[in-house]
């Protein structure tokens, strides 16, 4: 895919995704504000029927009050008549100076009282006695916000316009929130007849979270579809790039291969027409020579074709192995033996180093070989000097450590992560006489895993890489 079509289609996918969260945003903000409204709505229906029912109380109080005051009104006349008639009835039994001195002093006494009872029975009333009952007023409004299902923290108090003050509170932890920041509601909304009515203050400390909690089903969709925006975003460019990736790597697995393939190929239509050729003179040795052309050509075409199916195989977890018990180290220089020519040719040496003590392991010994071989031909293939490699052996507590070192071009830490991926080959620059599919470190490390094992590399460029596999000892 050209790399600019790749860049607008991210750039609009990017402002589609963008646009989209913006509408989220702005959808979940006029959600908040629609709770909101109906909180202050439900709060208002409430604390009218809370101020309608005070109101309703301190009428009965009211009108109880008079009642009592006329009563006692009326008793404290009987009284004052009863103590004039008294008086009156004193004044004619007075015949001493002694007997007016004991009349003044028993009509003394008993004004006294007489007023006494009088300051007791109609002293001033020191306020409604619902204002100074809390647990009334709280119990009013905990049962109308729960019928408008309110169910938060909330503070409530009495304040008096005349004096600026409270009157009562009901914890007294936010004064200063009740006076700026609360509902308020007039106790009394019979007019200004009675003069400035109360304050009725009602203040929730937890409001914005209430209102929030109100929303979370639809907070957390909201958040469910932002993840899913962003993460279907992000994997579509993920698999953009991986497409583009994975179509490079087959166009150069493609060229290779055919590469690969039209060398024997061509090798041997040579010597079939060198052999076809009857102004050539051809004697046994001639033959056997173009013959064991052709066998070794085509024994080439074999390997390869064989290697492309294994990686097939593979992948569709078809793989079989046909475990046996093992002797690593024959294996070892099995695969050595079969690469020494290889290295001799390049005036290089494969090194053995076997100091495992328990090289058993319970594995298939034609794919041990094989991976062995493998990382053998890469450290031959992948070089600009004459190659050294050291393969040694040792023994950890219950496995067998097998490393192939070499002497080659390295490998970059960003491209060892990607090594074992399929049809991956590390990029050599300028250098274009390293031949391959990209197939062998992939087959390396599925085969090695069926074996219970695994394989690590640690490398430096112009350095060299240590290929290391771990097998389970038995």
């Amino acid at each position: 895919m050209n790399k600019w079509i790749v860049s607008v289609i991210i750039a609009l996918v990017t402002m589609a995704t963008i646009g989209l969260m913006i509408i989220q945003v702005y959808w979940i903000r006029d959600a908040v504000k629609v709770k909101q409204a109906v909180f202050f709505r439900d709060v208002n229906e409430a604390m009218s029927q809370v101020i309608f029912e005070l109101d309703r109380i301190r009428f009965e109080e009211r009108i109880i009050h008079q009642r009592k005051n006329y009563l006692q009104q009326k008793y404290l006349q009987q009284m004052h008549d009863s103590l004039n008639q008294a008086i009156f009835n004193g004044m004619q039994n007075i015949k001493t100076t002694g007997d007016l001195d004991l009349f003044i002093q028993k009509t003394n006494q008993a004004n006294n009282t007489l007023e006494q009872l009088s300051v007791r029975l109609l002293g001033l009333d020191k306020g409604s006695g619902l204002l100074n009952n809390k647990d009334v007023i709280d119990s009013l409004i905990s049962s109308e916000l729960r019928k408008k299902r309110i169910r938060t923290k909330y503070e409530f108090g009495v304040l008096s316009p005349v004096t600026n003050s409270m009157l009562l509170q009901k914890t007294g932890e936010y004064p200063e929130e009740l006076r700026k920041e609360s509902f308020v509601f007039n106790l009394s909304p019979l007019g200004i007849a009675y003069g400035y009515p109360n304050k009725l203050l009602l203040y929730f400390p937890d409001e914005k979270s209430f209102i929030v909690r109100q929303l979370w089903k639809l907070l957390i969709v909201s958040i469910f579809l932002f993840l899913v925006i962003i993460g279907s975003f992000l994997f579509s460019i993920f698999i953009i790039f991986k497409q583009k990736r994975l179509s490079v790597m087959k166009n150069d697995f493609i060229n290779n291969m055919t590469h690969e393939f039209k060398t024997p190929i061509s090798t041997i239509a040579l010597a079939c027409e060198a052999l076809k050729d009857k102004d050539i003179q051809k004697s046994e040795t001639i033959y056997n020579s173009y013959i064991g052309v052709i066998n070794e050509e085509n024994s080439r075409l074999g390997v390869m074709a064989e290697q492309i199916l294994q990686t097939a195989v593979i992948e569709k977890g078809q793989l079989k192995l046909n475990s046996e018990t093992v002797n690593m180290h024959a294996i070892i220089e099995q695969a050595v033996n079969s690469k020494k020519i290889s290295a001799e040719e390049k005036g290089g040496i494969i090194e053995m180093q076997l100091k495992a003590t328990k090289q058993q392991v319970k594995g298939d010994p034609t794919h041990l070989t094989n991976i062995i071989v493998n990382l053998l031909d890469n450290a031959l293939k992948y070089t600009l000097n004459v190659p050294h490699i050291v393969l040694n052996t040792i023994n950890t507590k219950d496995a067998l450590l097998i490393r192939i070192q070499d002497n080659g071009i390295g490998i970059s830490k960003g491209n060892q992560k990607k090594i074992f991926d399929k049809l991956y080959r590390v990029p050599t620059g300028n250098q274009h006489d390293f031949k391959g599919f990209g197939l062998g470190l992939n087959y390396v490390k599925a085969t090695v895993e069926l074996h219970n094992g695994r394989v690590t590399v640690d490398s430096e460029p112009e350095k060299g890489s240590t290929f290391t596999i771990q097998l389970p000892i038995i």
